[in-house]
């Protein structure tokens, strides 16, 4: 029998698991990292490199080097930002949201594969569960 303790270390180590075995599925690309980078301005547009990286909760130097990367293989552009000199917008480039979706693709294809290797009553409880699975990443959770 699980103690209520155990919950967040078995959600814990069950989420890390799961979310390294859909990274390893498929062909290799752009590491995690710059994929996460990838889909934040795929979502946002173009963004300061700072808020860029707040928003992925990257230190600015770490997500200088990853945009520096995404900008050579030519998946994300890096331009001056025309407010403030001293700032760069990025912006994901058409060729970065086809290697963003290719990627998802894949990943999203691995995990449909493994929930429809559940048993009928998993995959409910598994739905059942998401509603509590978004409600921890908001960010203005109710306070008990």
């Amino acid at each position: 029998m699980s103690t209520p303790n155990d919950i967040p270390h078995r959600l814990y180590l069950t989420i890390g698991r799961l979310s390294r075995a859909l990274r390893q599925a498929g062909a290799p690309g752009p590491g995690h990292g710059a994929i996460s980078a990838m889909a934040t301005l795929a979502a946002q547009g173009e963004l300061r490199l700072g808020d860029l990286a707040l928003k992925e909760g990257v230190a600015a130097a770490t997500m200088s080097r990853i945009v520096a990367s995404l900008v050579e293989a030519g998946y994300v552009t890096r331009e001056p930002d025309p407010v403030d000199r001293r700032a760069w917008l990025a912006a994901i480039t058409d060729e970065g949201r086809r290697v963003l979706g290719d990627v998802q693709s894949v990943r999203i294809r691995e995990l449909c594969t493994r929930i429809e290797r559940l048993p009928d009553d998993r995959r409910a409880a598994l739905e059942a569960a998401l509603p509590a699975l978004e409600a921890l990443l908001d960010e203005e959770q109710p306070q008990p």
